[in-house]
């Protein structure tokens, strides 16, 4: 399936995104957040997270590295990984049992080389010179189906 485009011109659109993908979410999900500073990644890591039930504040871990919630169906971690040194320091983070063991939500998925699983969701959030704001969707591996019913 190839990328989907999908404009964002105000912070409701996307929020009505987040919303519109949280109930497709399941254990063992892997959904990476790309884009700039600014262009909404935690913006929409944050709605994602209060559809899923987290009432609690839900702070930005770029300097924790990660956050985890208890969700009503799994636990959900919330990785920044802009701080990263070396992919290598995801062991230390506990990354293989939170790929395993929850949905996980990864900002600055670049930094983590090749610790991508093959099934995962990329988001990635852009921004144009006149701040409009759009998210581009690339399903990878079992993604590509679940993609696809999630637009039906």
């Amino acid at each position: 399936m190839p990328p989907v485009c999908i404009p964002l011109p105000s912070l409701a659109a996307t929020e009505g995104l987040a919303a519109r993908l949280a109930p497709h979410l399941r254990r063992g999900d892997v959904v990476t957040l790309q884009g700039p500073l600014g262009a909404g990644k935690t913006t929409f890591a944050r709605t994602l997270l209060r559809v899923l039930g987290i009432t609690s504040e839900v702070p930005s871990p770029t300097f924790t590295l990660m956050q985890i919630y208890k969700t009503k169906n799994f636990p959900a971690y919330h990785f920044d990984l802009y701080r990263l040194k070396s992919s290598d320091e995801l062991d230390e983070l506990g990354w293989d049992d939170a790929a395993t063991d929850g949905v996980v939500l990864v900002e600055w998925p670049e930094r983590a080389e090749n610790r991508m699983p093959k099934n995962r969701l990329c988001l990635r959030f852009e921004m144009n010179d006149k701040s409009e704001r759009r998210c581009i969707i690339e399903p990878h591996g079992e993604w590509e189906k679940r993609t696809m019913s999630m637009a039906s």
